[in-house]
C-alpha cells in the first residue's frame, strides 16, 4: 500500500468501515453461498474440523522425527500448514501431541530414552524453524532454563525428567531443587534465564507455587522471563496454569521441551517488536 494512504487523516475511520463491511456483509454472504448454492456441502464448522490434524497425522509425524531426516519432517508439517492451519493450531494439535505420543512410546518401552530425546529435539527444531527463532544470533546462549520444584515439595522425579529432556534438546538447564521461594527468586536475579520451570506435587502446594512465580517475575534479571509449570494437578486441569500466574504447562517431560521452545519464541517476537 502506498505510504500516502497511511498519512491520510481519516485512515482509522476508513479501516473501521472496511472491517464493518467485511463482518456485516461479506462473511454472511459467503455463509449463505455455502449453505444455499452448495446445499450438500458439510457445515462450516465441520470443514474447519476436517482440516485439523488427525491421530494418524500426529503418530505419523512422531515416527518421522524418530528418523534423521529433518527436511522430511518439515515437509510433513508444511503439508498440514497448507490446509490453512496456523502455527498456533499446529503447535496445539500436532507438534505438542506428537511429543506426548513420543513420551507414550517411551513409557511403553517401544522407544529408548535416546530415541525419544532426539525425536523431541527435532520437533523443537521444527517449531523454531517455523517461528523463525532459529535465526536468532547467539541462540544457544539464550536458551537457558532454571528448573525448580515448588518450595515444600519433596518429590523431584518429575522435575529431573524434564531437566534431562531439556538438556537432551540443547537447553542450558540449572537445577534449583530444595530451594525456598526467596532462593529461587535470587537465582533468577543473579543470572539471565529465558524460562523458569516449576513442578508441583499437589493442590496443597498451589499457594506456594503462586507466590514463587510472583517473586520470580519481580526479581528476574530477564523481565520477560517465561514461566512454565507441570505436575498432576495441571495434567487434570491445564487452565489452572494461568490461574497461578504461569505462561503455560506441559503434560509430560517431552512436551515440556516443546512448551519451553514455544515460550522462548514468543519472548523473541516480543523483544523484536
Amino acid at each position: 500500500m502506498s505510504p500516502d494512504v497511511y498519512r491520510r487523516d481519516d485512515v482509522a475511520v476508513r479501516q473501521a468501515r472496511l472491517a464493518e463491511v467485511v463482518a456485516d456483509r461479506i462473511i454472511p454472504q459467503l455463509l449463505r453461498l455455502h449453505t444455499e448454492v452448495l446445499p450438500d456441502a458439510p457445515p462450516v464448522e465441520l470443514v474447519v474440523e476436517a482440516l485439523a490434524p488427525s491421530s494418524s497425522d500426529i503418530s505419523g509425524l512422531a515416527h518421522v522425527v524418530l528418523g534423521s531426516d529433518l527436511e522430511a519432517a518439515a515437509r510433513y508439517v508444511l503439508v498440514l500448514r497448507d490446509r490453512g492451519l496456523s502455527m498456533e493450531t499446529l503447535f496445539v494439535e500436532l507438534l505438542e501431541p506428537a511429543a506426548r505420543y513420543l513420551g507414550q512410546l517411551w513409557d511403553q518401552d517401544e522407544c529408548d530414552f535416546i530415541d525419544v530425546t532426539l525425536g523431541v529435539a527435532r520437533l523443537q527444531k521444527l517449531l523454531a524453524m517455523f517461528n523463525g527463532s532459529h535465526l536468532l544470533p547467539e541462540l544457544d546462549t539464550r536458551r537457558t532454563v532454571l528448573m525448580a520444584m515448588t518450595p515444600g515439595d519433596q518429590h523431584s522425579f518429575g522435575a529431573n525428567m524434564v531437566l534431562r529432556f531439556l538438556e537432551g534438546a540443547g537447553w542450558d538447564v540449572a537445577p534449583a531443587f530444595d530451594r525456598t521461594a526467596a532462593e529461587i527468586a535470587r537465582a533468577v536475579g543473579a543470572r539471565w534465564y529465558a524460562v523458569a520451570g516449576l513442578t508441583v506435587g499437589s493442590e496443597r502446594s498451589l499457594p506456594a507455587l503462586e507466590e514463587t512465580i510472583r517473586l520470580i517475575r519481580r526479581e528476574s534479571r530477564n523481565q520477560m522471563i517465561a514461566v512454565m509449570v507441570g505436575g498432576p494437578v495441571f495434567a487434570a486441569n491445564p487452565a489452572l496454569a494461568l490461574e497461578v500466574g504461569a505462561d503455560g504447562t506441559a503434560m509430560n517431560a517431552p512436551t515440556a521441551v516443546l512448551m519451553a521452545q514455544k515460550l522462548f519464541d514468543e519472548m523473541v517476537l516480543k523483544t523484536a517488536n
